[in-house]
């Protein structure tokens, strides 16, 4: 859980977000997750447009095959076709996971240490030129892998929906227009990005269950 009172200080600045937070109660942001970027990669790969519930399922065959674990780079680049496939695996994501295998073999995907000495575009840059990897999918490394603070997804669908209803607005922002009025709270836009997905899903579970 984030604590630092110049996180509630840069925040609550504004009004209405100062109101969310008090409200929704502290930042439960964790900091990093203890996965390498190499391991994360293999989970947003496999996880990619799927529930939850059949993205674990998936990943658990992947790493059954070498004992239970995250497969290294060179195993999961010894395994056959047909047997990563047969762990519930499509053509395109099975090409992403051994070109993410080669990229680290190669030191294009950083290891932890290295990934903590390089800022965030660098590493946006280096692991978008990845097959099958998007910002938004380095972005969410950045702020649950690696821990960074001050990370705002702005083509999140969710974040951008709380932007929404903190300001009232008829319709979600643009990208665009939401990086620039994201910019005063550096440097804790992924706190901020993070009370907007609390924001975003308030009275959800209500409207389910009186339509359900």
């Amino acid at each position: 859980m984030l604590e630092d009172p110049a996180l509630y200080a840069c925040l609550g600045q504004d009004p209405a977000l100062a109101e969310v937070m008090a409200r929704i109660g502290p930042c439960r942001l964790r900091g990093a997750d203890g996965k390498t970027p190499y391991q994360a990669l293999i989970r947003a790969i496999i996880g990619q447009q799927l529930h939850g519930r059949a993205a674990e399922a998936i990943l658990g065959r992947v790493c059954a095959l070498s004992g239970g674990d995250m497969p290294e780079p060179g195993f999961l680049l010894s395994l056959p076709e047909e047997t990563l496939r047969g762990c519930g695996l499509s053509a395109a994501k099975y090409l992403a996971l051994r070109g993410l295998a080669q990229a680290r073999l190669d030191g294009i995907v950083p290891g932890s240490t290295e990934a903590a000495l390089l800022d965030d575009e660098t590493l946006i840059a280096r692991l978008t030129a990845l097959r099958g990897v998007g910002r938004w999918t380095v972005e969410m490394l950045l702020i649950f892998t690696l821990g960074r603070h001050d990370v705002l997804p702005v083509d999140d669908f969710a974040v951008r929906a709380g932007w929404q209803k903190l300001r009232g607005l008829d319709l979600p922002p643009k990208p665009a227009q939401l990086r620039v009025e994201g910019a005063r709270f550096t440097p804790w836009r992924s706190a901020l990005a993070w009370y907007l997905w609390r924001l975003s899903e308030e009275g959800k579970s209500v409207r389910n269950a009186l339509t359900g």
